[in-house]
């Protein structure tokens, strides 16, 4: 029996995360944003500091990936997930304040950032490790819009085509995990 995959297009608004399943296989297109811990820890910082954020992250999708260079012809390189553990102490934040409704990465949550995400509305999506090279081919434009100092742990928004991932924790806080 084939599975079906879900074909998701952002914004991914509270209703879309309300559908999604642990479990399910989605395919998201849209514009998505690169972030790991560096810029993360950047973010809740402009938060801390009532400065306006260098993106809109309302309904937004954050990839922790760093990115490699691209090779001639090609918007990025390789372009697998981070694990996602690096996130957690940032993660509850955005959700509640931002209004963040995905996340994509590897690995497990905490429970904080479970929390916050059945109390704001939020899913996390698994994304498969040692697969970037197949993941980039989904990434069909790629420009760094903040944090550039920090090299491939800059802020990038990506605009994706059926880029693949799983619902790893849904808005209920069902896990595959557990």
């Amino acid at each position: 029996m084939e599975t079906k995959i879900i074909k998701l297009t952002t914004p991914l608004t509270a209703d879309k995360v309300q559908s999604l399943k642990a479990g399910d296989r989605v395919a998201i297109s849209g514009v998505i944003y690169t972030g790991r811990d560096a810029a993360h820890k950047r973010l809740v910082t402009a938060l801390d500091e009532n400065r306006e954020l260098p993106c809109n992250l309302q309904d937004a999708i954050i990839y922790f990936v760093g990115p490699c260079p691209a090779k001639p012809n090609t918007p990025i390189g390789s372009a697998g997930p981070t694990t996602s553990g690096r996130m957690d102490a940032y993660s509850p934040r955005l959700i509640r304040d931002c209004q963040l409704r995905g996340m994509i990465g590897k690995g497990n949550r905490s429970q904080a950032v479970v929390d916050a995400m059945t109390q704001y509305g939020c899913v996390y999506f698994a994304a498969t490790g040692g697969a970037g090279a197949l993941i980039a081919k989904s990434i069909k434009k790629a420009e760094i819009i903040a944090y550039e100092d920090l090299g491939a742990e800059a802020i990038y928004r990506l605009e994706v085509e059926d880029f693949p991932a799983v619902v790893a924790i849904d808005s209920s806080g069902k896990s595959l995990y557990k």
